[in-house]
């Protein structure tokens, strides 16, 4: 496997760095991590050393296509791998936060019937490398510090959890970003849920419902028929006890699906239990799905349902939707 500029640890570094002085190791770790340099440009380094590390630690993207939105709080990177493989990025400037949304897989194989990703299909997994990467290019390209990184790009992150894992602890050790800051989604991969419990930072989980019965989410998450509701409630059950951290409930808002009161109803029976708070998310549109979205009239109403219930639910604020920037509509494609 050909190895990128983040692929490589500190071990790694120093075995390029053999025959230089020892704290060579640290200026280009910290440069590399702390300062989000190329390697040209970090100055402490002789400048021949610069140049060879600079022809060694190649970057693991490359720029095809960068697009703006909502006014330039949001920008899509398209960027491709060293194999051709395609992924996408999203930075999302807010009033009191920047957010970057990476992807951990070119593709996915979960198959979700509205999501792009999921209609294009698994490419392969990402290296550690290229999901720290994408971390540290979106910084570079922000006007301000970026605090929060959700795994919610492409890909089921939990279905790739050794290279996630080792990814978070350097965004979260080597980036300076914390662990509250980082939201792991999955749509429901009941083995990875376990392990991130047994993990020992307290990262955030968010887990793509959609649908409250077996049958709809059958259809709607196909993962569902190998871990239904009750085996994913029971692994929510265990990341709240372990962990004392909120859970998540993800909801696409799907026009005549999943937004009727019995809907909510079913929701609020499974979210209450777990003190999960609930993000809907109107439903974007893409290529491969015909079903619309709630209008937001229904979508309020929703939350209306829920919040009597007694669960604590948010409407997520949508962005890069007139740039397939949105969720559910990363596909890699240009």
């Amino acid at each position: 496997m050909t190895r990128t500029r983040y692929d490589h640890d500190r071990a790694g570094i120093a075995a390029l760095l053999a025959g230089e002085p020892g704290y060579r190791v640290e200026q280009v770790w910290e440069g590399l991590h702390r300062q989000d340099r190329d390697p040209a440009e970090i100055t402490t380094l002789p400048t021949a050393l610069r140049a060879r590390l600079e022809d060694t630690l190649v970057p693991g993207l490359r720029e095809v296509s960068r697009v703006v939105a909502d006014g330039g709080a949001t920008t899509k990177w398209l960027w491709e791998l060293h194999d051709g493989a395609r992924i996408e990025t999203v930075l999302m400037h807010y009033p009191d936060r920047a957010t970057v949304c990476v992807s951990t897989q070119a593709g996915c194989a979960m198959a979700c019937s509205f999501c792009a990703t999921g209609q294009a299909g698994f490419d392969r997994q990402l290296g550690v490398g290229e999901i720290v990467e994408q971390v540290v290019r979106a910084r570079r390209a922000a006007a301000r510090r970026v605090s929060n990184v959700v795994f919610m790009g492409m890909g089921e992150p939990l279905a790739n959890f050794d290279a996630v894992w080792a990814a978070v602890r350097r965004i979260h050790d080597d980036l300076g970003i914390g662990a509250r800051h980082l939201t792991l989604s999955t749509v429901g991969l009941v083995p990875g849920i376990r392990r991130l419990a047994a993990e020992d930072l307290p990262v955030s989980l968010a887990v793509s419902l959609h649908a409250a019965d077996d049958a709809l989410r059958d259809r709607l998450v196909p993962v569902n028929r190998r871990y239904p509701l009750a085996e994913l409630m029971d692994g929510c059950r265990d990341y709240v006890a372990r962990t004392g951290r909120r859970l998540s409930f993800e909801w696409a808002m799907i026009s005549g699906v999943n937004d009727r009161f019995e809907d909510a109803e079913r929701l609020a029976a499974l979210a209450r239990p777990l003190r999960a708070h609930v993000n809907l998310i109107p439903l974007n549109p893409t290529p491969g799905y015909a079903v619309i979205g709630s209008s937001a009239k229904r979508v309020r109403a929703f939350r209306h349902a829920l919040v009597r219930h007694g669960v604590t639910t948010t409407i997520r604020d949508t962005r890069g939707a007139d740039v397939a920037a949105a969720c559910g509509q990363l596909r890699g494609n240009a």
